[in-house]
C-alpha cells in the first residue's frame, strides 16, 4: 500500500502531539506520587519472610512550577488532538478509509525521545 500524502501542517501537529504525550508522560514519572503534600503509610510484613511490601513515603506534593508544567502539556496536548481531528483533511477521506488514514497519521513518528527539564517546561 502506498503511503499517503498527508499535508504538512498535520504532520507536524501529530509528530508534535506524540513528543508532547513522550515529555508529559516523563516528566510525569519525576515527579512526586501526590500533587498535595501526603503522608505516606507503612508497608505489610509478609508472615513467613519478613518481606515489607507495599506502602509508601511521604509526598511533598507538586512545586508550583511543577504543577504549570504538566497543565502547560495537557493544554498543549489537548489543542493539538483538536487541531489534528478537525483539520479539513479528514472531509476528503471516505467512510472506512478515514480510518486507516488516522491510524497511518498516528504511526508518524520521527524520533521521539522525552528529554525534559522542568525549569524549561514551565
Amino acid at each position: 500500500m502506498a503511503e499517503r500524502q498527508f499535508q504538512e501542517d498535520l504532520r507536524a501537529a501529530q509528530v508534535r502531539l506524540h513528543q508532547t504525550t513522550a515529555e508529559l508522560a516523563a516528566l510525569c514519572r519525576t515527579l512526586p506520587w501526590s500533587v498535595e503534600p501526603t503522608p505516606g503509610w507503612p508497608g505489610t510484613e509478609h508472615p513467613h519472610t519478613g518481606e515489607i511490601t507495599g506502602g509508601r513515603e511521604d509526598s511533598p506534593g507538586w512545586s508550583e512550577e511543577q504543577r504549570q508544567a504538566v497543565k502547560r502539556l495537557r493544554v498543549e496536548c489537548t489543542d493539538l488532538s483538536i487541531r489534528i481531528t478537525t483539520q479539513a483533511y479528514w472531509g476528503t477521506v471516505e467512510g472506512e478509509q478515514r480510518v486507516q488514514a488516522r491510524s497511518e497519521l498516528k504511526a508518524t513518528r520521527t524520533g521521539v525521545t522525552p528529554t525534559i527539564d522542568v525549569t524549561e517546561a514551565a
